[in-house]
């Protein structure tokens, strides 16, 4: 990754807090301007960071010598960065070591195929970093799509989500910004791992041209995973239905587990066991 990412990632998140964000016991250096734009100001976060204010600047800029861990913990902290976010902050500044190839993800581990088989009327698909789609359920291809049709580059969340918009799956309204989010977010984190990987940039640039609202996640370096988005879904023969999507992580792997449910009584759940 090169410094002008790690400067845009610290600009962004310093750009997000405000003075009220910051713990009571936390004290600010005086502000000698009137605030012209939202967030923290540099001298303000290098005062929390502990670090001098010209280092600080110089790592927006991208002139300064990538921090060391101890300097990370503390701009981390200052920041008030998630999980999610430490660790894409500590890729960014190499502390980290990426994927040493582009080659395609590990394997599918075995329990999680066999956990897709006891989701039983549960749809459920495995992504890899990429967001294409490795494995899947009966009721997943049965609510979405035959993905067994399609190629394996077809098979990909995020493309799907654009070429089908207006046909098999559509965003709920308010929510098609947030699976935008979420792309951009999972797709950022595996690029940090996987820099060299030239599939997956040429599926960030095709996301960022046809997607306005993940081109905007992409520059505002959103990394915060999303665990539930909900949408609207149009099924050929069910017809409209309102879903939630559900990401959950799987341990030890770079894969991830997607489902999709309805709230319980509702016509959508009633719909979904008709699957």
């Amino acid at each position: 990754m090169s410094s002008q990412e790690l400067a845009a990632f610290l600009r962004r998140r310093r750009e997000d807090l405000r003075p009220e964000d910051v713990p009571a016991e936390a004290t600010l250096p005086p502000g000698r301007r009137a605030r012209r734009t939202p967030g923290l100001r540099r001298e303000e976060v290098a005062a929390l960071a502990q670090v001098s204010v010209s280092y600080y600047e110089r790592l927006e800029r991208a002139r300064a010598p990538r921090p060391s861990p101890q300097v990370l913990v503390a701009l981390a902290t200052a920041l008030q960065l998630t999980e999610a976010e430490r660790d894409h902050l500590a890729r960014l500044a190499g502390q980290v070591l990426p994927a040493d190839n582009d080659a395609a993800p590990e394997h599918v581990p075995q329990d999680a195929r066999q956990l897709l088989l006891r989701l039983d009327g549960i749809p459920a698909y495995i992504v890899n970093d990429r967001q294409d789609i490795v494995a899947w359920n009966a009721a997943a291809a049965a609510l979405i799509t035959d993905f067994s049709r399609l190629t394996p580059e077809e098979r990909n969340t995020t493309r799907m989500s654009t070429r089908f918009r207006d046909t098999l799956c559509t965003g709920a309204p308010g929510s098609e910004s947030d699976f935008s989010q979420q792309a951009a977010a999972q797709l950022r984190a595996a690029s940090a791992r996987r820099p060299a990987d030239a599939t997956l940039a040429e599926l960030i640039n095709e996301f960022a041209t046809h997607d306005p609202d993940f081109a905007s996640s992409w520059r505002n370096h959103a990394v915060r995973p999303m665990a539930n988005v909900r949408k609207n879904m149009h099924h050929p023969t069910l017809g409209g239905l309102e879903i939630d999507r559900h990401t959950l992580s799987l341990p030890g792997s770079s894969f991830f587990l997607v489902m999709y449910t309805a709230e319980a009584g509702s016509p959508s759940a009633a719909a979904l066991k008709s699957l």
